[in-house]
């Protein structure tokens, strides 16, 4: 096994401060990059999806749960399969509490292709809390590109698709999939993949989440800490 190098603590210093110049570097190119994505365009999503939930039959618009932002993570669970795949549990496995995230407007669903009779005693048996919909028979998937064609054969994709709210009109505003979603897991990495950010004074453009007013946040606290 090849290991790393032994020096003396002064050496290892400045290796150390070397690579922090090269991590500084690599994390303001991060928010330029952070910045872009959220000037993306936005589409319009028409109000013909619809969802089976633990409550019944959702739209796209019931999934947000009244909050401008929702995440929706496609979890590869494709209807035949008795199980979903370890690489999206794996992902899902890292989602923790939903208290910070929807105390900055932001909501975090699952949708599969897998019916609800399938889903919902696999989410129990991982112990899971994040809310999880069928899209059973339905376009979602493929209208969101998460389910594709390959070679002649029907592939699902773990990915991750951002929504926006206006009142009651949905716009897309990005998606990623696959490698895509390397390094995204924590609060902050799930909020720069959004057009509102993580609504902090400092973000570019200026103002967005003021305008929608999302603003209004707390500052963070212990997930049992938030009021609502």
């Amino acid at each position: 096994m090849t290991l790393p190098q032994i020096v003396s603590r002064e050496e290892w210093r400045a290796a150390r401060e070397a690579l922090q110049a090269e991590e500084d570097e690599l994390g303001r190119a991060r928010q330029a990059l952070n910045a872009r994505r959220r000037r993306l365009p936005m589409v319009e999503v028409g109000d013909g999806h619809v969802f089976d939930g633990g409550d019944g039959r959702a739209t796209l618009l019931d999934l947000f749960e009244g909050r401008h932002q929702l995440i929706v993570h496609h979890f590869v669970f494709p209807p035949e399969w008795e199980a979903g795949c370890p690489r999206s549990a794996a992902f899902l496995d890292q989602i923790g509490p939903q208290a910070h995230l929807r105390a900055r407007n932001t909501t975090f669903a699952v949708v599969s292709r897998a019916p609800l009779t399938r889903i919902l005693p696999f989410k129990a048996r991982m112990g899971w809390s994040v809310p999880w919909y069928s899209s059973a028979g339905r376009s979602f998937d493929t209208d969101f590109e998460a389910t594709v064609v390959r070679d002649g054969r029907t592939v699902d994709r773990p990915g991750l698709s951002c929504f926006l709210r206006e009142r009651d009109r949905v716009f897309h505003t990005y998606s990623t999939f696959e490698d895509g979603m390397d390094g995204v897991g924590s609060l902050t990495s799930l909020l720069d993949l959004t057009a509102l950010g993580r609504q902090e004074d400092w973000e570019e453009p200026r103002g967005r989440a003021d305008a929608l007013g999302a603003a209004a946040r707390p500052a963070l606290r212990l997930h049992d800490e938030y009021d609502g």
